[in-house]
């Protein structure tokens, strides 16, 4: 019926044998694969009617030695999303890394790229890659396209390369030497903030694309941080979350190496794309041991380590400084503090009940828990546990999130109670010094009236007779320069025993400066 109706030439008969045509062939093909093939017939008709210029990029140059080139350009083809639909791709896996699988051009087959609206095609031909352009097309685009590649390529390759850990330690005479760097922490397990997490993230992704803007405002491609906080907090751990986010080397600088360290030729002997960390750097600049001379001196070397001259020998460098002390940052010399040597500052705070929850979803797998009340209880009444003893605690009882739960809570009832212990013992010496001490106080200045410490007291007073020991006198004065706190009173409590004839036999005198060791 069909070949009749063809045969004759009727033009609605060749339309109902097309839309029949059609019909059948969708039943066959999918719709996807339908435009695949529409396309493909669409690029070749496309090539057949254009001119193209072919570019061939060796493995090896003509000394033998390796193209940095094809290297680059093979790592950037295997990025292309036209990859996975290319007709033939060889997947190869990592053996560094598990589950980390790549895909490769297949020999002698094409993947195609588009770039500043041209087309460009990639083929995989032995021992070179070879790359063709429309003519037309081929000086706006080459050039910039191979700077593309490069920049791209970079980025992968520093992006699968083995992180660094490198070390002052001047072994053999080296200035640094190094290992593996493996800390597995990243910014998404660190317990922290929400909000201030997405802040840093968005800082740290800033600096990364910020070349063109540092080089326009004449400024050293460089960011530096203070994280500071009590011990505990995840200070180093966060550290080591921003080098492995920004795929940076790490250069830990021991600075308790005392003299030897030479902070700037250490500094010219690091790379670019570095992490430079710098711990405990208030333990460093207040080591109270040292004469002025030598903190002055190290107070110098800090400064010129974090912007002197020698700190713009490199860019795209990270600098971290940690403090642990209790003095805060009001301990440090404000001109370490300011923008420039130390642009953000970090605070890393004692673990909060949203601190904890973060925890006990990274360590234990929980969102929620029935005793999560108990735990947000123990919190809000002002106990400080750090993030480092509880994650510890959950470590040890990953087996059991409600025993971990449990054992928590007990730590944050047991530093209750030594907290209450303590602050009860401060309230009761309190009271004391306010109290008994001033009766004792207000006794030696009376000289004896009306129990004091006179020789004419009656039984309630305190003297310096036989019945005294050396112990109990020198518990007294000791109290009593509590309470005074002055020289000025002490040579008053020397001037009322020596006032006393009958306190001669059985006593120490007090020296005439008024000062005793005290002894408790």
């Amino acid at each position: 019926m069909l070949l009749s109706l063809s045969s004759s030439g009727d033009p609605f008969s060749l339309v109902l044998t097309f839309l029949c045509g059609l019909v059948i062939l969708r039943i066959v093909l999918s719709v996807k694969s339908l435009v695949y093939l529409v396309g493909r017939w669409w690029r070749w008709l496309d090539e057949k009617a254009q001119v193209y210029q072919n570019f061939s990029i060796p493995r090896c140059t003509e000394g033998n030695q390796e193209n940095p080139l094809y290297r680059k350009a093979n790592a950037y083809v295997a990025s292309l999303p036209s990859l996975e639909d290319s007709a033939a791709a060889s997947l190869v896996s990592s053996s560094r890394k598990p589950n980390d699988f790549s895909l490769f051009l297949g020999p002698a087959h094409s993947a195609h790229d588009s770039f500043l609206g041209a087309r460009l095609t990639w083929t995989n031909e032995p021992d070179r890659l070879v790359i063709r352009v429309r003519r037309q097309d081929r000086t706006r685009v080459l050039r910039p396209y191979l700077q593309h590649l490069e920049s791209v390529a970079d980025e992968i390759e520093l992006r699968r390369r083995d992180l660094r850990l490198f070390t002052n330690s001047g072994v053999g005479g080296a200035r640094w030497s190094s290992v593996a760097f493996t800390h597995p922490a990243t910014l998404d397990t660190v317990a922290m903030d929400p909000d201030l997490k997405v802040r840093i993230r968005s800082d740290l992704e800033s600096f990364l694309k910020g070349r063109t803007y540092y080089q326009r405002l004449g400024r050293v491609w460089r960011r530096s941080y203070l994280l500071y906080g009590p011990p505990g907090t995840g200070k180093s751990s966060f550290a080591a979350a921003m080098a492995r986010f920004l795929g940076f080397d790490v250069y830990d600088v021991d600075l308790s190496r005392g003299g030897s360290v030479d902070l700037r030729s250490l500094l010219l002997h690091t790379t670019p794309r570095s992490l430079i960390l710098v711990e405990d750097l208030d333990r460093y600049l207040s080591d109270f041991s040292l004469d002025s001379s030598t903190t002055t001196a190290r107070l110098t070397s800090i400064l010129n380590f974090m912007d002197g001259i020698c700190s713009c020998c490199g860019e795209e460098r990270v600098m971290v400084f940690t403090m642990s002390g209790g003095g805060g940052k009001e301990a440090i010399d404000p001109a370490v503090l300011r923008p420039g040597r130390l642009d953000v500052h970090i605070h890393f705070p004692m673990c909060d009940f949203a601190a904890f929850k973060t925890l006990a979803c990274s360590y234990l797998g929980l969102k929620d828990h029935k005793l999560y009340p108990q735990v947000e209880e123990g919190f809000q009444s002002g106990v400080k546990i750090s993030p480092a003893e509880v994650g510890e605690i959950m470590i040890a009882n990953r087996g059991s999130p409600s025993r971990a739960i449990k054992t928590v809570i007990s730590a944050l009832q047991t530093k209750g109670v030594e907290r209450s212990t303590i602050g009860g013992a401060r309230r009761l010496r309190e009271s004391w010094s306010g109290t008994r001490l001033e009766e004792m106080v207000n006794g030696l200045g009376s000289g004896g009236e009306n129990g004091g410490l006179g020789n004419g007291g009656g039984g309630q007073a305190i003297g310096f007779g036989k019945e005294s020991t050396l112990r109990e006198f020198k518990k007294l004065y000791g109290f009593i320069k509590i309470r005074n706190g002055s020289r000025k009173e002490g040579t008053m409590a020397a001037a009322a025993a020596a006032a006393s004839p009958s306190a001669a036999e059985g006593a120490t005198p007090l020296p005439a400066n008024g000062n005793v060791e005290k002894e408790w």
